[in-house]
């Protein structure tokens, strides 16, 4: 199962306008979707190894691991629920 990754800060405004929207995905379509939140203040490691330069920044991975697709900033909810459902097709 491909997997969706928000990596966020407490402090990032743009990251909590997209948490509502990641949130709701995440209610509606977590038993066909892996949804993982990565704060980048608690994680630095993590978001260093997915070259992550700014916040929020959502990216998409397979089942090995590999990078597929990411999107970077705030968006409206509609424009990224399409982006979601063109990856996982279940949606």
């Amino acid at each position: 199962m491909n997997t969706l990754i928000d990596f966020y800060a407490d402090w990032c405004g743009p990251c909590i306008a997209m948490k509502p929207v990641f949130e709701s995905l995440k209610s509606s379509h977590g038993s066909k979707i892996n949804f993982k939140q990565v704060n980048v203040d608690e994680d630095p490691a993590q978001a260093q190894k997915f070259g992550v330069m700014s916040i929020p920044t959502f990216v998409v991975i397979d089942k090995e691991g590999k990078e597929i697709d990411r999107k970077m900033g705030a968006m409206p909810k509609e424009s990224f629920e399409e982006w979601v459902k063109g990856h996982f097709a279940q949606v």
